[in-house]
């Protein structure tokens, strides 16, 4: 995973392994260790024991205030909204950055529901690896597709694996929008643009005002690092920028989530008090 970006897919999904070991998973996911690398697999072990977790909680929250808890209530926010989708009729999903995520596995929601997982090259090997080390195969409702998104033409890869917008698909961009630049995230939009009418999308983003520096949000080092440093992060939206941005393509902003509806929806009911990062904020909208 020589990709910087593409390396950046193990973190989240070693946070939900280790979830598994609270009284209260936020996000019940049997496959998050198994579906990591060997190197993810240990660490991920090494936190049932619960000092190793806390240990590891307190790191990720000290580059990010509340970063533990964003990784875990995003995911669990956007799996609420595919479920939705699925119920209300969406007849395929496309996960757009799908790194490690086990959603195609892991909710029965989607059991024969066609799923199209796209990454960059080299995620989509490692993903390929790991499903035949769990699975013995690529599960036949799945298909991992290779696109990288500044380059390669995501309307003619979907369409020649069969996911084309012409029947009604869920669309998941998870933690993906700040490492591309914004030609790339507008012609993802371009094609979004084109998707069947009731199809839905949930995706991620980081605020702009945390990638200018104008406000820091208790995540100084990950700053440094993604944005200064290395210049991984490169786009960002303000919240309320969001509607009409969507509007120039067609969507709908259905819903917008950060840290109060967080709290509100997810920690507090499983009886945790626990911050919540301000840089990154989830979306729901519909076509």
């Amino acid at each position: 995973m020589g990709n910087p970006a593409a390396q950046t897919a193990l973190g989240p999904m070693i946070v939900v392994a280790a979830d598994q070991y609270e009284p209260v998973p936020l996000v019940h996911d049997p496959w998050a260790a198994r579906l990591l690398p060997r190197s993810g697999r240990l660490a991920a072990a090494l936190t049932r024991w619960s000092p190793v977790r806390h240990a590891l909680k307190s790191a990720t929250d000290r580059k990010i205030a509340g970063g533990w808890a964003s990784f875990l209530c995003r995911k669990r926010y956007i799996d609420d909204q595919l479920c939705a989708a699925i119920a209300n009729g969406a007849e395929a999903v496309v996960i757009l950055g799908a790194g490690f995520d086990t959603r195609a596995y892991r909710l029965p929601e989607l059991a024969g529901v066609p799923v199209c997982e796209v990454d960059l090259p080299s995620n989509i090997r490692y993903k390929a690896a790991a499903l035949n080390r769990t699975f013995g195969r690529v599960p036949p409702d799945v298909t991992l597709l290779p696109v990288d998104f500044e380059s390669d033409n995501l309307l003619k890869s979907l369409w020649q694996a069969g996911f084309g917008p012409d029947r009604r698909t869920f669309y998941v961009w998870e933690a993906v929008t700040q490492y591309l630049t914004e030609a790339a995230v507008r012609r993802t939009f371009d094609y979004l643009a084109q998707a069947a009418p009731g199809s839905g999308l949930a995706f991620t983003f980081v605020r702009k005002d945390f990638l200018t520096g104008q406000h820091t949000y208790g995540a100084e080092g990950a700053r440094r690092e993604f944005v200064v440093d290395n210049e991984l992060w490169r786009f960002g939206l303000q919240p309320e920028e969001v509607s009409p941005f969507l509007a120039e393509y067609g969507w709908r902003e259905v819903d917008q989530a950060g840290p109060a509806e967080y709290a509100e929806r997810y920690l507090r009911p499983a009886g945790r008090d626990a911050p919540v990062s301000e840089i990154e904020r989830a979306v729901h909208a519909q076509h």
